[in-house]
């Protein structure tokens, strides 16, 4: 939008939008910089406005800011494994993946601080808010799986993958960021298949689970043949051993 002279006119901003505006300023900082390196005056010059501005949206300080900012940061990635109930579970897995891995990268000294604890402005309720993404993920997973009212057996299984997913996030930016991310999130379905499918073993739930994931993967790929192998299917899918 333009004036009558063509200098650019000037938009008051809502509520809403300055608050977006400063929590999008803060999430780029913390993703880059532990919390604790991050003040008030960095964040008013991400934005672009003045440090009493800042204050004014987030009256408690840099503590409000961050645990605003990490609940953000904590909607999007809720949101990672939420997947059409459709196709091969794998599939789902994989795009599921793939999107949080893209946040990992993406927010790289953020998400390493956000896991690893330890920050300054790390309350209960920033600990809450991070026990709640893994339960979020965990509950995504096991309907993926079909699983109305889970046992205990099979939710452990996927909240231990959970776990197994972030600690392998952060081993990868340990490690540079290698190996590429394909190859990141191939090796993290593929152990899912195996930690599910031994379990399987041991749970009547689990199993039954498994026996309906297969139903949607092709029955002739490489994830069916495998799974069938080890909890001794025949090729026409008799029933578990």
């Amino acid at each position: 939008m333009t004036s009558a002279t063509g200098t650019p006119a000037y938009r008051r901003l809502s509520v809403e939008e300055r608050r977006a505006q400063l929590l999008e300023a803060a999430l780029s900082l913390f993703a880059h910089r532990a919390p604790e390196e991050v003040s008030l005056d960095d964040v008013a010059e991400a934005a672009g406005v003045s440090r009493p501005l800042v204050y004014r949206y987030f009256p408690g300080g840099k503590q409000q800011l961050y645990e605003a900012a990490l609940r953000t940061a904590a909607d999007a990635l809720e949101q990672c494994f939420a997947e059409p109930p459709e196709g091969p579970l794998t599939t789902r897995l994989a795009r599921a993946l793939d999107r949080y891995l893209a946040f990992v990268d993406e927010h790289d000294m953020g998400f390493a601080a956000l896991l690893q604890g330890g920050s300054v402005v790390e309350t209960s309720r920033t600990t809450a808010i991070v026990d709640g993404v893994r339960r979020a993920a965990a509950a995504h997973i096991l309907a993926h799986l079909s699983a109305t009212g889970p046992g205990p057996r099979l939710r452990m299984t996927v909240r231990m993958w959970i776990t197994s997913v972030e600690a392998a996030s952060l081993i990868w930016l340990d490690e540079d960021k290698q190996p590429p991310l394909n190859d990141l999130r191939d090796g993290l379905v593929d152990q899912f298949l195996a930690i599910l499918t031994a379990a399987a073993t041991r749970d009547p739930e689990t199993a039954e689970a498994v026996r309906r994931a297969l139903t949607l993967e092709p029955p002739d790929g490489p994830v069916a043949g495998l799974v069938r192998r080890v909890l001794g299917l025949t090729d026409e899918g008799a029933h578990l051993q």
